[in-house]
């Protein structure tokens, strides 16, 4: 375990090293600017406009960091060829993966708290309302969302032979998810056979990360969602988690360490 915390560290320390840090502050600097433009409105529809943004905006950059973060963490390690003494220490390659995800998940969550601290410190403080507990959750269900992305990254980095690859086809997947999985069903239904049962298939299979989703119930000031709810989602996401992590480990064990 304390071969997995250190490991998780130093992905920590390379975020504030490299430019997702300063892109951090510049986006939620952004985010503070909008946030700052619902004083000058007193319609309620534009301030759910400029909230809207934001909320998307955090959703944009939490998505990119994650992916891009999670993404380089292997095959840095594979070019620098300090893949070598890492694993010579000894450290298995499980537990180079799960360290790597690990870190790549906290990283992550770190970001996703400076930007709902300042969503809920500027929404709350013009709206006078306080839903610490609706942006709790907010937060818990897209970080538990993003632990099934990174995993995922994580299985791509030991399978894609460049990183600018996995960056590509995991967005194009994970988008792909958000807009449109969940009417696969609805559309496998119009189709002919066996094309209706293919989409039916890949329904069921996918990781439904448009469920993780409550920014609607942010905007629009409901109360939070029954703690039930956030239960069974996170167990959802820690199972896609398990399986792409294993995924990744299949693949990585026996793959040749050579740039």
């Amino acid at each position: 375990m304390n071969t997995i915390s250190a490991l998780a560290g130093v992905v920590i320390k390379e975020l504030y090293r490299r430019k997702d840090f300063y892109v951090l502050f510049v986006l939620t600097a952004l985010i503070t600017v909008l946030m700052g433009m619902m004083r000058f409105f007193n319609d309620a529809k534009i301030i759910g406009y400029v909230k809207e943004i934001c909320l998307m905006l955090v959703s944009i950059s939490a998505l990119v960091i994650a992916i891009t973060t999670a993404a380089r963490q292997i095959p840095a390690e594979r070019e620098n060829r300090t893949i070598f003494p890492l694993l010579a220490k000894p450290v298995t390659r499980g537990q180079v993966l799960v360290g790597k995800f690990l870190g790549s998940w906290l990283a992550t969550g770190i970001a996703l708290v400076v930007f709902y601290l300042f969503f809920g410190i500027l929404s709350g403080s013009h709206e006078n309302r306080w839903p610490v507990l609706i942006l709790l959750e907010a937060f818990w269900l897209q970080w538990m969302m993003l632990s099934v992305v990174i995993a995922l990254v994580v299985f791509g980095s030991v399978t894609f032979s460049a990183p600018s690859a996995n960056i590509t086809i995991c967005m194009i997947v994970v988008l792909g998810i958000l807009t449109v999985g969940e009417h696969l069903n609805q559309v496998a239904m119009q189709q002919n056979q066996p094309v209706g049962s293919i989409i039916s298939m890949i329904y069921f299979l996918i990781p439904h990360l448009e469920w993780f989703d409550i920014h609607k119930l942010v905007l629009f000031n409901q109360p939070p969602v029954p703690w039930v709810y956030c239960l069974l989602a996170s167990l959802y996401a820690l199972g896609y988690t398990a399986v792409f992590l294993f995924a990744a480990w299949l693949a990585f064990r026996h793959k040749p360490l050579t740039a």
